[in-house]
């Protein structure tokens, strides 16, 4: 018996999800208005932008919740979008100007531009949740050696960590720091979530926060006008410099993070009033993209600021929540792996513009004003949201819990709202 899809849609997932990029839009509309009149041009220009790729987000929503996941499942499908993203991200590495000291940006047609770094957070996720729910008896025998085979070096080209290094590589030549640090750090996460041992994943993160470490302590050793001259590198170490004291360079590479500080200080509890910002006058670079949070304390202060984060942190929880709640390895390992992923990227945002880890140029999820990131965000939370349906179905199917009345389908509505 078919149960109609739109029946088990999760709003507890779509509506935070739509207020958030409601919220965004504003944001964006309040970060940019000023600077885009004093450029001559329309105060609404980014906004505009951003509401079209809003537009195409809900459109993509509708489209992917309507597919079947036996797409998703497909292996010749996979294999096209990581050939088709490896090209795109050679192209945004080797042909592409910087922006803003790093490659990643393609301008298609001369109308607007897409960020390859950016889709192979979801691309990650889907591939690595492919893999891994293929090897669940495995796992459960042989615990981490289902994965490695016992070779820590991979013999084999084909081997996930090959590729899996591959695609983080190329992010990290772009250079593309804080993209490069979601997708290690997404990759720790779908290695815990594929059943092995936690004692792996205690293990793994130690050896992150080893190694950062020693990567940070050694820049601030060796001196960061030194580590400066190391090709590729250079404009990751101006960050390093301002992590370490931004006033020592008001001018220079602390500037941005000196200004993050004073606008969040200027917030104050209740802050200044939204489109009040003093620091977004010019003075915060990048204020409608990295450093937006700092924007968004400072006009609606620590409290509106926390109500939007608990909202944010609402959606996350929801996601994973319908990852633990799965049956299927392959959509448990989808929803916790993207449920991670915009965790993870949200402390990394917020601990580039609070000074507790190097800026790294990572966008605030929904909050900030770039289309890409919107589309990819709204691509990954579609993937839940089938995921979560299917799951409903499956499990109503499972359990007798679907009744026919005059050629009506009443479904229960307490799964509805799980």
């Amino acid at each position: 018996m078919k149960i109609e899809k739109r029946h088990l849609l999760n709003y507890s997932i779509l509506i935070p999800y739509l207020i958030l990029s409601i919220i965004g839009l504003i944001v964006v509309y309040s970060t940019t208005s000023a600077l885009a009149i004093q450029s001559g041009v329309s105060s609404i220009r980014m906004v505009r932008t951003q509401g079209l790729f809003f537009i195409l987000s809900l459109l993509t929503i509708a489209l992917i919740y309507k597919f079947s996941l036996d797409f998703l499942r497909n292996k010749k499908v996979l294999a096209f979008v990581i050939f088709a993203e490896v090209i795109l991200l050679i192209l945004s590495r080797f042909i592409t100007d910087t922006v803003n000291g790093a490659h990643g940006w393609l301008t298609i047609a001369g109308m607007f531009s897409i960020q390859p770094a950016e889709y192979l957070k979801v691309l990650l996720v889907w591939y690595l949740a492919l893999i891994f729910s293929k090897r669940q008896d495995e796992i459960r025998d042989y615990d981490y050696q289902a994965l490695t085979h016992n070779e820590w070096i991979p013999r084999n080209l084909n081997d996930w960590r090959w590729l899996t290094l591959i695609l983080i590589g190329i992010v990290v030549i772009m250079p593309d720091l804080g993209n490069a640090t979601i997708l290690a750090l997404t990759v720790l996460i779908m290695i815990t979530a594929s059943g092995v041992g936690y004692r792996w994943f205690t293990s793994l993160l130690g050896l992150v926060v080893g190694v950062s470490t020693i990567v940070l302590g050694s820049i601030w050793i060796i001196g960061v006008d030194r580590v400066a001259k190391i090709p590729v590198f250079g404009y990751v170490a101006k960050r390093f410099s301002a992590f370490f004291n931004p006033f020592n360079d008001l001018s220079g590479a602390g500037h941005q993070l000196a200004n993050s500080y004073y606008a969040m200080s200027n917030g104050g509890w209740f802050g200044l009033g939204l489109g009040n910002s003093i620091e977004k006058q010019g003075y915060l670079p990048e204020a409608h993209t990295d450093f937006v949070f700092a924007i968004v304390i400072e006009e609606l202060g620590f409290v509106g600021a926390s109500l939007i984060l608990a909202l944010l942190f609402f959606l996350i929880l929801r996601i994973i929540l319908v990852g633990i709640r799965a049956k299927n390895p392959f959509n448990s390992m989808m929803a916790i792996g993207i449920g991670g992923m915009i965790l993870v990227q949200t402390f990394i945002n917020i601990g580039g513009i609070s000074g507790l880890i190097p800026s790294t140029g990572v966008t605030f999820p929904f909050l900030s004003q770039g289309g890409n990131s919107l589309w990819v965000l709204s691509v990954a939370i579609a993937f839940v949201l089938n995921i979560d349906a299917s799951e409903k179905r499956a499990k109503m199917e499972q359990e007798g819990m679907v009744f026919e009345e005059k050629g009506k389908m009443i479904v229960v509505c307490y799964l509805i709202v799980q």
